[in-house]
């Protein structure tokens, strides 16, 4: 898949992969939904889901390293800055050329454009917070948010993967 193609596939998974509401019950759901694919895999990875700034959804699988919790917040960060999965920001940035330092003077210490990072977004209110994985390579990270939120959901992501 070329590049052009991958972006408007995350631009469309950005406008389906949206709720009607989120609390705490739903960050739990969706929070184990990640949980379970990361073991499904064998893979240790750091989940962590936001609303609104507060943590309701913190976890590491067997196998997480202590360096993915610093990934989370970064992932995190650029979700929160630009509303936009992290794929899709870093996806824009290879496209153009540049990068979030140049473009945006954001410190890399701080964001982090790398697959695993999206917007949980409710219809009628916008984007209310983040949900995050890190440990496995940036396009799985993501993928494997995409499938998650999409089963919680109860949508289908085919055709738009």
């Amino acid at each position: 898949m070329g590049l052009a193609e991958d972006i408007a596939g995350i631009e469309a998974q950005e406008k389906v992969l949206r709720f009607a509401a989120f609390d705490a019950d739903t960050a739990w759901e969706l929070g184990s939904a990640m949980r379970r694919k990361l073991l499904e895999r064998g893979a240790g990875g750091t989940v962590g889901i936001e609303l609104a700034g507060q943590v309701l959804f913190a976890c590491a699988t067997p196998g997480a390293t202590p360096g993915q919790a610093d990934w989370v917040r970064r992932k995190r960060n650029t979700v929160r800055r630009f509303a936009r999965s992290s794929y899709a920001v870093g996806r824009g940035l290879e496209r153009d050329g540049d990068t979030l330092q140049a473009r945006h003077g954001l410190e890399l210490r701080h964001f982090a454009a790398h697959g695993g990072g999206f917007p949980l977004w409710v219809e009628g209110v916008g984007c209310v917070g983040s949900v995050v994985v890190s440990g496995l390579p940036q396009r799985e990270d993501h993928e494997l948010v995409v499938s998650a939120l999409a089963e919680v959901l109860g949508v289908s992501v085919a055709g738009l993967e």
